[in-house]
């Protein structure tokens, strides 16, 4: 899967992902490939990282080409809010697949990812749930080990970034569907 983090101090966000892409027991690392990037990068300062299918990253990244009026990250409710209006567009123009659990409240949107911008960090999540988040927060196989290592580097560092490098070694060192190199953004927030 993989691992990504997002982190807000000091008035500083960052988002930072690994780099390494894995089918079943198969590995693609970085060296092998042309775009290992995590991190779609669009508007003035939006970044978002995503976690799960590999297809994600090309289907949103063409999203947001195709339908970049319906992409506003400004805050919590303008991120759910420009989900619900991508979910049927997912559906009809990309095939997803919304079937997940029997019991799910809500068709699933399937996609879990990380996003930074000036105006904090965030989570969203399959069935299009929000959260901004106040210091940090990691997606992914390897996120339990990232955010120890966050928990423990917040205590110690000052820099967004310091810890979000620390999330993101930890997960590259202890989860087998992470790996380095990896890539990280900053920016200050408002």
């Amino acid at each position: 899967m993989s691992t990504i983090v997002a982190v807000l101090k000091n008035g500083r966000a960052c988002i930072a992902a690994d780099s390494l892409t894995s089918f079943g027991d198969t590995w693609q690392a970085a060296e092998y490939v042309t775009d290992a990037e995590k991190i779609i990068r669009f508007g003035d300062d939006n970044h978002i990282g995503i976690v799960g299918s590999a297809a994600h990253h090309l289907v949103v990244s063409n999203l947001v080409e195709r339908h970049a009026d319906k992409f506003d990250f400004g805050g919590r409710m303008q991120i759910f809010e420009s989900m619900r209006q991508l979910h049927p567009i997912l559906k009809d123009e990309y095939f997803l697949n919304s079937k997940d659990e029997d019991d799910d409240a809500y068709e699933s949107s399937r996609v879990d990812a990380l996003i930074m911008n000036r105006s904090g960090i965030y989570g969203l999540y399959a069935l299009r749930e929000v959260d901004q988040y106040s210091r940090f927060w990691a997606v992914g196989s390897g996120s339990d080990f990232a955010l120890g290592a966050m928990r423990v580097a917040w205590e110690v560092y000052d820099d967004a970034e310091a810890i979000a490098r620390a999330g993101i070694e930890a997960g590259a060192a202890f989860d087998n569907a992470s790996a380095l190199p990896l890539s990280i953004y900053t920016l200050e927030v408002d």
